[in-house]
């Protein structure tokens, strides 16, 4: 027999050698299968075409070679349902580790991953695991297996590799410390091993390791520190080995080779890295305190990006490759295609590709709302591209109101143009107010402009419709996009899901026009140093305010909003950070901690007050209310004075005023007593 193809040759003498001078090999195969010569038989029904029936004898014949060739001819030849009909044939037959190929090989990795685990083996059975996106299924069947078989150091090799690629370095490191000296996976584990004791500042067990490569013979990528002093963020990182005079490129972690440095900010470094365990490309963010009295309000930002992109796992959102929470870091998955600002700025887009876009941002938001999680910062420069150019949302740690360190709202002058007109008058950001961001990133893909602050109106020009911009684009596409920076949130839809199916039902054409230049843009939201005075005095107070709010009431004409302004203390503001931090919607917002101007901004409440009202608060409004409280308490502050003048309902919603007299030394136990008489009035 011709030992290069394992289905030529001639039949093997079993009995009474059947004539092989015939062409009917299905027949053959019959024969042989009669005898019991199951390989033969595989090798004459893959002649005779039959690759599924080959693949079983093959299998009940112990012939690997040939049942690779039958499941090659099966794979190439066949749809994908006969290819996973065949394996479940492998399974129910027993040959789970045959039908766990055929499985991976049809990519279906679950099944593949099962079929494995019933034959026995863990360590293909967790690849398959991870590669469908659930690695902690496949440590959960490596850690069975390892305690079933402890000998098989293979399985704590595997188990510890994975575990590494998903940051889970402390456990990597007690798997890959259990392969004892004299297996063969040590020599392949010590490299790995060496990684994660560095990436734990575990000088000393690495220097052991590294020693122990030696001896071995095993090179190292990366030599053991030679400090026993932990190594923080801002010290210089580790220095790769490089060939002699090759420039050294330094390592974050002990693992992350610093490409070039991206951008930096008061609060955070990036860099684009390749991952030495994995050789993939990322980005490091690294949190930074460099913008003195603001480090704890960052880090909670900074937390609170690591702690959505935990929980927000979407095709459509930049994954978190691993979160070093001890180190200040978060490294992500890096999208070489750049910003849509960049876009932007380059050239014009086809409607298509616009809708393509805001499409994929709408089913990220629905997911991160889904969640409970709200972006509050959709803007271009928070759309990033892979290198295939498919849009992945960014930046879910903004929390721009927050940080009332800030001497100006720069975060949010700085994304003014894509606000909602509920957060431009001090109102929280909703589930709506997203909705709305999209929207203007939208309109500015095709228009050339997020649309101005205002109405639409016929009377309001400021704002250019698709249908002047392109001549393929109709009314009814203008209907779409009006519908989601619609100027009332309960006009638009009413999810992103929504929002996904009401661009999607309207064919938008590919062809790139010119962008129209016949009509002025839209003036900057940005006010310039020409404009006159920021802040006025307001001639009167919004409709149903009392004199509690409306005497110190003031009109921001750069916003175009309402404001109270609080003179700025160490007490005030600590107060006011309190409020902010809370971040409940039934509080009031923080606007602005101006220090050059020793000024607190704090939006005026909506609606009227309770007192006014003459109504009692229903079951579900003092939910909220208690809640409110309870978050502004855990926060590190307390009210002092709620009563019916500072309790407000507004579109059958509640909110607090922001008290003006400064709170008694008991204020949260006045709060709960307060909560307790409008309970029971």
């Amino acid at each position: 027999m011709n030992g290069a193809n394992p289905v030529e040759g001639s039949a093997g003498t079993v009995g009474a050698e059947p004539s092989v001078g015939a062409v009917d090999h299905a027949a053959l195969s019959h024969v042989f299968e009669t005898q019991c010569n199951f390989t033969e038989a595989a090798r004459h029904a893959l002649l005779a075409g039959d690759a599924r029936r080959a693949a079983s004898l093959a299998a009940l014949g112990g012939d690997n070679d040939v049942c690779r060739a039958a499941m090659d001819a099966l794979v190439a030849q066949s749809p994908r349902e006969q290819v996973l009909a065949a394996a479940v044939d492998l399974s129910a037959r027993g040959f789970h580790i045959h039908a766990g190929q055929l499985f991976e090989r049809a990519d279906s990795p679950i099944d593949a991953a099962v079929a494995f685990l019933a034959g026995g083996d863990a360590v293909r059975a967790a690849a398959c695991y991870e590669r469908a996106g659930r690695p902690a299924d496949g440590a959960r069947a490596l850690e069975a297996a390892i305690r079933r078989s402890p000998d098989r150091e293979g399985q704590h090799l595997a188990l510890g590799r994975l575990l590494a690629r998903h940051g889970k370095i402390e456990g990597a490191v007690r798997a890959f410390q259990q392969i004892p000296p004299p297996s063969p996976d040590r020599v392949s584990a010590l490299p790995d091993l060496l990684r994660c004791l560095q990436m734990l500042n575990l000088h000393e067990a690495a220097r052991e390791v590294a020693a122990e490569m030696r001896e071995r013979g095993i090179p190292e990528t990366e030599p053991a520190p030679t400090s026993a002093a932990p190594r923080s963020v801002s010290q210089p990182p580790a220095k790769a080995s490089v060939p002699p005079g090759a420039a050294a490129r330094p390592v974050l972690y002990g693992r992350y080779e610093v490409v070039r440095e991206v951008a930096a900010t008061p609060h955070a470094r990036l860099v684009e890295a390749i991952d030495r365990l994995t050789g993939e490309r990322v980005a490091v963010k690294t949190f930074s305190t460099a913008s003195e009295g603001a480090g704890r309000d960052a880090w909670l930002r900074f937390e609170r990006e690591a702690r959505a992109l935990i929980l927000l796992r979407h095709p459509h959102v930049v994954p978190l490759r691993a979160y070093l929470p001890e180190s200040g870091a978060m490294v992500l998955a890096w999208m070489g295609g750049g910003s849509l600002a960049d876009v932007l700025a380059a050239e014009p887009m086809a409607p298509a590709r616009a809708a393509e876009i805001i499409s994929a941002v709408l089913a990220a938001l629905g997911e991160a709302h889904r969640l409970g999680i709200l972006h509050r910062d959709v803007k271009p420069s928070n759309i990033l591209f892979d290198e295939a150019g498919s849009p992945h949302l960014s930046d879910f740690g903004a929390a721009h109101l927050g940080d009332l360190s800030s001497t100006a709202t720069a975060g949010a002058i700085g994304t003014f143009a894509y606000m909602s007109p509920e957060q431009r008058l001090g109102r929280a950001a909703t589930l709506a107010s997203d909705l709305y961001g999209a929207g203007a990133v939208f309109g500015e893909m095709l228009t050339g402009d997020p649309p101005a602050p205002g109405a639409w109106t016929d009377a309001d020009d400021r704002n250019l419709l698709p249908s002047e911009c392109h001549p393929d684009v109709s009314t009814a596409h203008d209907a779409v996009y009006r519908r989601l920076v619609d100027p009332n949130p309960e006009n638009r839809p009413a999810d992103a899901f929504e929002a996904r199916r009401m661009l999607t039902s309207v064919h938008w054409p590919a062809r790139i026009a010119p962008r129209n230049e016949a009509r002025p843009r839209a003036p900057s939201a940005r006010p310039t140093a020409k404009d006159a005075a920021r802040l006025v005095l307001s001639l009167s107070p919004p409709p149903g305010a009392t004199g509690i709010d409306g005497a110190t009431m003031a009109r921001d004409t750069w916003m175009e909003r309402d404001v109270i302004v609080l003179p700025l203390n160490d007490a005030e503001l600590d107060r006011a950070r309190a409020f902010a931090r809370a971040g409940h919607a039934s509080l009031p917002l923080v606007l602005r901690a101006d220090l050059a101007a020793q000024q607190i901004w704090v939006a005026p409440p909506l609606g009227e007050p309770l007192r006014k009202k003459a109504l009692s608060l229903t079951r579900g409004q003092l939910r909220r209310l208690r809640e409110a409280v309870q978050a502004l308490h855990a926060a590190g502050g307390a009210h002092g004075h709620i009563n019916a003048d500072h309790v407000y309902i507004v579109s059958g919603d509640v909110t607090l005023v922001y008290p003006l007299a400064p709170p008694s030394p008991d204020a949260a136990r006045d709060d709960v007593a307060a909560l307790q008489a409008l309970e029971h009035p």
